[in-house]
């Protein structure tokens, strides 16, 4: 099925994620497969932060009545009974659409999918986050369901294997946040917990300022620092698989130490703009993933 223009937009900015999301040297089941469930996972979080594709043809899709086309919430809802068609019948939105031959060959179930609604729902209510271990329960909704989808696609899944792939996908989750300070503030949305801000004395002014203070660079530090021990924790998912699944891994994981790598080269300033990494550092990070999978695998 060809997807429409408003879809078309949505899968094409998978070119500026962190990481490869179905790069080219895997099997065309699997790159169909990962480009459907990242359409729906795009979309979603297009929604969620109201950053649709101009034309209203989302909402038309989903059944949504033009005075509620820029409610979030009630687009959520709408997408989530749609979401729904896909195990029980005929989705209207061509992404919903071309994720169900994936679904039905991959028998995924609804949980991961609704755990993405569900975060950006959360978005929608919740604009701080008083603790790390409040910030870890919303990244279980907003992160994690998408590596346990690629290893359910990719027939992999195992208790061990999920919790490590968990720990990636926090970890990647957390440095996107960091990443994107400015862009989130400005949504009034702050993903830095409250009581690391209180210990490094930052105001939300001073995530507001063109550039970072002493105090909100060593903050970012301190989180960077929590995202790359989470990487390191979920590193040994890669050495447990082979062939090209394994270099699919390591590519997700080296987007995060890459994006790690430029946040730290920018001097832990992320409030001029995103760091981010060229593909060079990103083949970089890879090899360096590959070479320690080597050595546990």
């Amino acid at each position: 099925m060809r997807p429409d223009a408003s879809s078309r937009t949505t899968l094409g900015k998978a070119a500026d994620e962190n990481f490869p999301v179905a790069p080219f040297f895997l099997p065309r089941a699997w790159r169909d497969d990962l480009m459907a469930v990242y359409g729906f996972a795009r979309l979603v979080d297009d929604i969620g932060d109201g950053d649709l594709a101009p034309g209203g043809a989302d909402a038309r899709h989903l059944g949504v009545e033009p005075e509620y086309a820029d409610d979030p919430l009630a687009l959520l809802d709408a997408f989530e009974a749609d979401l729904m068609r896909v195990f029980e019948g005929t989705p209207q939105h061509p992404l919903l659409r071309a994720l169900q031959p994936t679904v039905r060959r991959c028998s995924l179930t609804p949980g991961p999918f609704l755990g993405l609604i569900e975060a950006n729902r959360q978005d929608q209510v919740v604009r701080r986050y008083e603790t790390y271990d409040d910030l870890l329960a919303y990244c279980e909704l907003s992160a994690n369901p998408v590596g346990r989808l690629v290893l359910a696609i990719t027939g992999t899944a195992t208790p061990e294997r999920l919790g490590r792939s968990d720990a990636i996908c926090t970890a990647l989750q957390i440095v996107e946040h960091l990443q994107d300070v400015a862009e989130d503030l400005g949504r009034d949305r702050i993903y830095l917990p409250a009581e690391d801000m209180k210990r490094f004395h930052v105001t939300e002014a001073d995530l507001a300022r063109p550039s970072a203070s002493a105090s909100v660079r060593s903050l970012i530090a301190f989180e960077a620092e929590r995202a790359r021990t989470l990487l390191d924790e979920g590193a040994p998912l890669v050495g447990s698989v082979h062939g090209r699944l394994r270099l699919l891994l390591a590519g997700f994981t080296a987007g995060g130490h890459a994006a790690l790598d430029a946040i730290t080269a920018a001097g832990f300033d992320v409030l001029p703009g995103p760091p981010r990494a060229g593909r060079p550092a990103l083949v970089r990070a890879a090899s360096r993933v590959l070479r320690r999978a080597r050595r546990e695998g």
